[in-house]
């Protein structure tokens, strides 16, 4: 969105002023990870999980970067970008999509 170049702060911004009208689900947003693992036999397994918010009215956070400062966790009462390593950790969309692989790859191969 915007370019390689644009920093983040003016792409965060730029989506904000765009939804200054919007409440409520229309400003529903995720984040999505998806993990692929393609096996010497061929067989591709595929994992896709999300980290569902809002886009916040103004940036706020430190922690994160990219578009954590504008994504408003309801659950929580805070952006990405505002919560604590344990917290994202437990909701992270790459974290669930890792997980979920995992136990696909466990399935398959036995193990932990």
């Amino acid at each position: 969105y915007m370019g390689e170049d644009t920093s983040y702060a003016i792409k965060n911004q730029a989506i904000i002023d765009r939804l200054k009208e919007a409440e409520g689900a229309e400003r529903s947003a995720r984040f999505v990870c998806n993990i692929a693992a393609v096996l010497p036999d061929g067989r591709v397994l595929h994992t896709e999980k999300t980290m569902e918010g809002l886009i916040a009215h103004e940036p706020a956070g430190e922690e994160g970067f990219g578009y954590d400062p504008i994504l408003y966790i309801p659950e929580f009462g805070k952006t990405s970008a505002q919560l604590t390593i344990e917290e994202k950790n437990r909701i992270s969309h790459r974290g669930k999509a890792l997980e979920a692989m995992k136990e696909e790859l466990s399935a398959l191969f036995g193990g932990e």
